[in-house]
């Protein structure tokens, strides 16, 4: 608590909720024109072909927030492709909250693949098949972080809550300023079916598509304005936010039902033992 209360003391924050435009929220950083911003700034698309993917990265850097995009992803045979949408801070020991989704065979359903670094440390990963099909039209993909919790959502329902347990040892991110990110890349050395199914290249240009970006939350700024104060008195209640017992039974559900790795589980992966965070969260 100490380390959070400095980082807030030595900051300062401005606590802002952004529903703008692609071109006012967001840099294109790669692609050579692959990326374009279309629709008056409504509209983000990502492309990849044999040549080079593309990706986009946020102008602001956030401290804490809720963060929702809709996604429309790659259609059609998307074996070997990774659309990336992430949270993430720079260096060696960086934090980062990840939502990557693994590309598939025509018919199979995509995997939603999450993990959330601290301090550098990954490795924590848990993996889904979505319960309705995220290419026929865009979906709304979340992550809420506050002090407490880091809560990834798929159309408002909770899949993953990583808990703060610093108290217990483990680290949280809550230091270290993210900008968000996506991209839509090759990876087809490991992306589906741990790398056995390699991309057609017959049905390039592959296409992600983004609208409805919508922040509220603390971007590092010069304001004097605490973004403490402020965000815990603001109507969404981000800041405290938690999951109640309906949020709970419904992450209960998506678990049981959908969800097809989970690293608490994986002995084998972890033969020392599981990482901590499993038995105590």
């Amino acid at each position: 608590m100490k380390g959070f209360l400095f980082a807030i003391l030595a900051c300062s924050f401005l606590s802002i909720a952004s529903a703008g435009s692609f071109y006012q929220d967001f840099d294109i950083i790669w692609g050579d024109g692959r990326a374009k911003i279309l629709d008056n700034g409504r509209l983000l698309t990502l492309s990849l072909d044999k040549t080079s993917g593309s990706g986009f990265q946020s102008k602001n850097e956030y401290l804490f927030g809720k963060i929702d995009m809709q996604v429309k992803l790659v259609h059609g045979n998307s074996a070997g492709t990774v659309t990336a949408y992430y949270l993430s801070s720079q260096g060696p020991t960086h934090d980062e909250i990840d939502f990557e989704f693994l590309g598939n065979l025509s018919g199979d359903p995509y995997t939603l693949h999450t993990n959330v670094f601290t301090q550098g440390k990954g490795n924590r990963e848990m993996q889904f098949k979505l319960w309705f099909d995220p290419t026929k039209d865009f979906h709304t993909y979340s992550i809420l972080w506050n002090p407490r919790h880091v809560i990834f959502m798929v159309d408002g329902t909770p899949i993953r809550d990583f808990k703060n347990l610093e108290s217990r040892g483990i680290a949280f991110p809550k230091n270290q300023p993210m900008r968000i990110y996506s991209s839509l890349w090759n990876a087809d050395d490991w992306a589906t079916r741990g790398g056995t199914v390699k991309t057609d290249w017959s049905n390039a240009p592959f296409l992600a598509s983004y609208r409805n970006f919508n922040s509220d939350a603390c971007v590092t700024s010069s304001s004097s304005t605490s973004c403490a104060s402020d965000a815990a008195t603001s109507k969404s209640g981000w800041w405290n936010q938690e999951l109640d017992s309906t949020g709970q039974e419904r992450m209960k559900w998506v678990q049981q039902n959908y969800m097809i790795y989970n690293y608490c589980t994986d002995s084998k992966r972890f033969p020392q033992g599981l990482p901590p965070e499993c038995s105590l969260a």
